[in-house]
């Protein structure tokens, strides 16, 4: 029997099938994931697991070093970049028994949130396809909810895990920040920058998350910490647990339907146990502003001879959004330092009053990828919920929770202290197994290969 072989068969069709209408795929590596699949199924068949991912096919965001692979990050100049060498977390995966497929699209540079690139075109949403995967973990988010994978490795800055798993009705973790190594990806700001999972089920996230977290001693952004084993909490019951409703901000301005699902989810949870208490976030305003004074100088300081000198080797619109950040003066940057110490003061009283704070992901389902707002105002409205946690370093997951008007997917977003990210997959857990919308497919998505 060749059990991996043949569901990884069945994703490289279902890649061929939608990749063209999707643009998800930047390269497929058939031929290793099939090798990948055979040696699967002979330690199946020797009765040897190979590790916690015995055997899932993974898709990797192409900002992330593959080695032999190219690793393009959505940009021209580095479109022959091939690494020598795996970057940790994709070496973590592949120790663990995983089935790399290949390479997904993102925004160039993973800098924008509709996840258009130089190398892969506009990615595309499977539940419609006129509409944003998200980004900049678009082809993450695509490739999980078109079946194309059963998980995938994003990064997320500001929120490029958590939209995509948002506006594509699948679950993603945003790590603490140190938590996961961020050696071998291209960056955006090491300050705010992390890898974290997608999947279907956050008990598949959890997998993946138990595996890629851990020290890494040549990476400078890596905290030396022990990581707690989450698998064995994520069937523990909910009730007592604390979750803090915010004010103000988080609910408000949202499409019709978005608030209703979310503050549902959370009702469901005070049914089974749980405690809502509202709290209070004052900074929650001001932190897009600073968030972003501070990445867009940092993206600046990572781009700056190719913005000065070869700006053309980058797509046009991607150029004039990173060069907000050459205004920022060094007072300004250091109030935005200051800022972001008052923010995670903050955050330390409040979870001293709640275990785990609840809000939309985003204010609205997906949007039309031709709005005619700017690159800047589309990635302002798609990220007003999640800057401050990521500016805070806090680990934040994101869960599907129900379908607005147009029938695009609404993400709810949980968030928790430092290094709390149990308590964010055990909660998420138990709500997955009380409601059935991460098993829900767009209707383009038919034939789903078995897991």
């Amino acid at each position: 029997m060749s059990q991996f072989v043949e569901k990884t068969q069945a994703f490289l069709k279902q890649i061929e099938r939608l990749n063209p209408s999707l643009n998800v795929f930047i390269s497929v590596q058939a031929q290793s994931a099939l090798e990948q699949a055979r040696r699967v199924d002979d330690a199946d068949r020797a009765g040897v697991s190979l590790g916690a991912l015995h055997g899932m096919v993974i898709s990797v965001k192409d900002n992330i070093d593959t080695a032999g692979v190219a690793a393009t990050a959505g940009a021209e100049f580095l479109r022959e970049h091939v690494p020598a060498q795996d970057a940790p977390v994709v070496q973590r995966l592949r120790d663990a028994g995983a089935i790399v497929i290949g390479k997904v699209n993102l925004a160039e540079l993973a800098f924008g949130s509709r996840s258009y690139s130089a190398v892969g075109g506009q990615c595309r949403n499977p539940w419609n396809p006129s509409h944003i995967p998200g980004g900049s973990s678009g082809g993450s988010g695509a490739s999980v909810a078109a079946d194309m994978c059963e998980g995938s490795l994003g990064t997320d800055t500001g929120g490029s895990v958590r939209l995509p798993a948002c506006f594509n009705g699948v679950s993603g973790l945003r790590p603490t920040h140190g938590r996961i190594p961020i050696r071998g990806v291209q960056p955006v700001s090491e300050h705010n920058d992390t890898v974290g999972p997608l999947a279907r089920s956050v008990q598949d996230v959890a997998r993946l998350y138990a595996v890629i977290a851990g020290y890494d001693a040549l990476d400078a952004t890596a905290a030396d910490r022990p990581v707690e084993d989450v698998l064995p909490k994520m069937k523990d019951p909910i009730s007592g647990l604390r979750i803090g409703i915010p004010r103000h901000h988080y609910f408000e301005a949202l499409e019709a339907g978005v608030g209703e699902a979310v503050m549902a989810a959370a009702r469901l949870l005070q049914q089974h146990g749980a405690v809502l208490v509202e709290v209070d976030v004052p900074l929650a305003r001001d932190a897009h502003f600073h968030t972003s004074r501070a990445v867009y100088a940092d993206v600046c300081h990572v781009y700056h001879d190719r913005l000065l000198n070869a700006p053309e080797t980058i797509t046009a619109s991607v150029v004039e959004r990173m060069r907000e950040g050459f205004k920022t003066t060094g007072v300004q940057y250091a109030e935005a330092m200051a800022f972001r110490d008052q923010l995670r003061l903050g955050f330390r009283e409040i979870f001293g009053q709640v275990d785990v704070m609840l809000s939309p992901t985003a204010p609205v389902g997906a949007p039309v990828i031709e709005d005619n707002a700017s690159l800047l105002e589309a990635t302002k409205a798609a990220t007003r919920n999640t800057y401050a946690g990521a500016f805070a370093s806090l680990p934040g997951l994101s869960i599907p929770c129900g379908f607005t008007e147009r029938e695009l997917p609404i993400g709810l977003q949980l968030e928790a202290s430092w290094w709390n990210e149990a308590t964010l997959l055990q909660l998420g857990a138990a709500y997955q197994g009380l409601t059935q919308y991460h098993e829900a497919r767009a209707p383009m998505v038919s034939g789903a290969p078995a897991a």
